[in-house]
């Protein structure tokens, strides 16, 4: 039998505690941070792939963290959670309105180190990384990142542009050396929020993204869709692997052309009542790179991505997602 291809994922649980989101109902207390990407991929992957997560999870939590991952089907047979001797991260949300929310962090879930992921993403294909916390990966372990894997290296920035007051609110705050990053992966996805502590505008994000190796951004507006600007030459997944394969990760000629760019509407004019646009961002970002791995064209990979955020909104919580989004009944 052929080896089944692997697609690890970078990011941290987090237990969430959502106010706002029912005005009229207590506080909903469920998982969130990366267990959205996680059921998204376990929903659009194809078959001859599987999921690998790279997550740490604090020892209080280990053992939910274990179960949840026990109800996807695509989590390859040895991945586990990395239990660390730490509380588990988690955010209480309170919304605002419909799409905007302050967010206030506890528990201290460490970063990764460039000595204890190297062995873990050796007989990966692709990598998804979607800094959830922000202190997931530090620039200098990304840059090592990219320095020794060959695969193609999906980002969702998050809460890199998000600092920690002294109380846990999660604060604004720029983002220097934003080229640095860029040579650090092929595809980025910020939201318009993340946008503003970057760059003036989408435009010169991408043209500072594109100088320097991605071939891909995308910009979330929450019920308005999604912006992306594309390198020339970017049509499908394998033209990375073949521009890692033959060129640095600097500016190349070829890249200097025309940017594509065009704003996509999502499938979702407004939140509806009853709806819960918590994690759909996350989702999709993870079914936009399932799709491009198993070989879709990025706008037919975008248009399955808009699909599963519009489902998204009409599920409450991480729990039971893979089923929804799968359109099958959840065993919970």
């Amino acid at each position: 039998m052929s080896r089944r291809k692997r697609v690890g994922v970078i990011g941290t649980f987090v237990w969430d505690v959502i106010h706002g989101r029912d005005p009229k109902s207590a506080a909903v207390q469920e998982w969130g941070g990366i267990t959205y990407a996680l059921s998204a991929f376990d929903a659009a992957l194809p078959a001859d792939w599987e999921l690998v997560p790279l997550v740490k999870v604090g020892e209080d939590l280990a053992p939910q963290a274990r179960d949840f991952l026990r109800t996807l089907k695509h989590v390859a047979p040895d991945a586990l959670p990395i239990e660390v001797p730490y509380r588990n991260n988690r955010v209480e949300l309170f919304y605002t309105d419909a799409e905007r929310r302050s967010e206030v962090l506890s528990g201290g879930i460490p970063g990764w180190s460039w000595l204890g992921l190297a062995p873990l993403v050796r007989d990966l294909d692709a990598l998804y990384v979607n800094l959830i916390s922000g202190f997931e990966l530090d620039l200098q372990t990304a840059q090592l990142l990219r320095q020794h894997f060959a695969g193609p290296i999906y980002c969702d920035l998050h809460s890199i542009v998000l600092a920690v007051q002294p109380d846990g609110l999660r604060t604004p705050r720029p983002l220097p050396g934003i080229a640095d990053w860029c040579r650090c992966f092929d595809l980025l996805q910020v939201n318009e929020d993340e946008l503003a502590m970057i760059a003036p505008d989408g435009m010169a994000l991408a043209a500072t993204a594109l100088a320097n190796g991605v071939r891909s951004l995308v910009v979330t507006l929450g019920a308005r869709g999604v912006v992306y600007f594309a390198a020339p030459e970017f049509n499908k997944l394998a033209d990375v692997r073949r521009d890692l394969a033959s060129a640095p990760r600097t500016a190349r000629a070829e890249s200097l052309g025309a940017i594509r760019t065009q704003l996509v509407p999502s499938r979702v004019a407004q939140v509806p009542d009853g709806g819960d646009p918590t994690g759909c961002g996350d989702v999709w970002g993870a079914t936009y790179f399932s799709r491009l791995v198993a070989g879709d064209i990025f706008p037919d990979a975008m248009r399955a991505a808009l699909e599963a955020a519009a489902r998204n909104v009409e599920h409450r919580g991480a729990t039971g997602l893979a089923h929804y989004l799968r359109r099958e009944l959840s065993p919970t």
